[in-house]
């Protein structure tokens, strides 16, 4: 497995990678809504507000992940984590945990202080995410499952707590992915 940061380039297989695993695990709809999401984002990768990741095994992209810089008022960068797809065939095997820390890495060489990601809990505590109040972080919208906002420090400190509501790339400003 060869972990790198991907460029527009890869827009195509990228769409195509997320479409197929959305609609293998969630069906048609999921499939559709997630693979628009991961096109437009990998349409406007710029490795500052949209960075996106890829694991490969022989040359083919087997997983790919998104950061996308979530802006305060204080200068604090922090990075939201979604979406990430990792191949039917290669799930259950470590690629999305290797990937994700790859990622976080990424981020830690970049000066990045907090990451976060809404999604599952159970596997995203796996890579050191942990349950984030609204009243530390808000996210950028309204969401659907509380629970599912999760962060982590990247510097070692307690994630500082921020009193505003943060805007987020184009591509999240719809009340459909929150």
């Amino acid at each position: 497995m060869k972990h790198k940061v991907l460029d527009k380039n890869y827009q195509n297989e990228v769409t195509r990678l997320f479409t197929s695993v959305f609609t293998s695990s969630e069906g048609d709809e999921e499939g559709k809504l997630i693979g628009n999401l991961a096109s437009e984002l990998s349409s406007n990768i710029d490795n500052e507000e949209i960075i996106c990741l890829g694991t490969f095994e022989n040359e083919s992209l087997i997983g790919s992940i998104f950061f996308t810089r979530l802006r305060f008022n204080e200068s604090i960068l922090v990075y939201m984590l979604a979406p990430v797809a990792v191949s039917t065939k290669h799930q259950g095997k470590g690629v999305g945990q290797a990937l994700i820390n790859y990622g976080l890495n990424e981020l830690k060489n970049r000066s990045v202080s907090v990451a976060i990601t809404y999604g599952d809990p159970s596997f995203y505590s796996k890579v050191g995410f942990e349950p984030l109040s609204e009243d530390i972080i808000q996210a950028p919208l309204k969401l659907s499952m509380p629970v599912g906002w999760l962060g982590q420090s990247l510097t070692g400190e307690l994630i500082p707590a921020i009193n505003e509501r943060p805007i987020c790339v184009k591509e999240f400003n719809d009340p459909v992915y929150w």
